[in-house]
């Protein structure tokens, strides 16, 4: 079966954005061409789960960014400009972000954040109200 994380460790995000888009240009000149061009079943399912491993690449991707930004001295409030949502809102996305690393430490096939990594990364995104 076609599963995010079936296929998310045989890409980086390049590889699946580049495959994502293979499979979504295939599938949307289907109705311009020959009926060859549509994607079956396991395509379609295949491009629904890489849609999938894009976002949660890209997610994991900026979180790595805002804990640099905060690392450089951007505020809460320039941060959450940056994302296009309030400082408070990109905060507290941070935290969950952090929260699930570390949930993530330990489980086979994940990395994730040990109790002191956490911590550290807590100390760096501090209080939206903070520096």
């Amino acid at each position: 079966m076609t599963t995010p994380e079936r296929i998310e460790p045989e890409h980086t995000l390049l590889t699946a954005v580049a495959r994502l888009d293979e499979l979504r240009a295939r599938e949307s000149l289907a109705g311009f061409g020959s009926d060859e061009e549509a994607l079956d079943r396991p395509g379609l399912l295949e491009l629904l789960a890489l849609s999938e491993v894009v976002a949660r690449k890209a997610a994991h991707g900026r979180q790595l960014t805002v804990r640099a930004a905060r690392e450089a001295g951007a505020s809460w409030s320039q941060i959450g400009a940056a994302l296009g949502t309030s400082k408070q809102a990109a905060w507290e996305a941070h935290l969950r972000w952090i929260d699930a690393q570390e949930a993530a430490s330990g489980r086979p096939g994940e990395i994730g954040f040990d109790a002191a990594d956490a911590a550290g990364a807590r100390a760096v995104a501090g209080d939206p109200d903070g520096p």
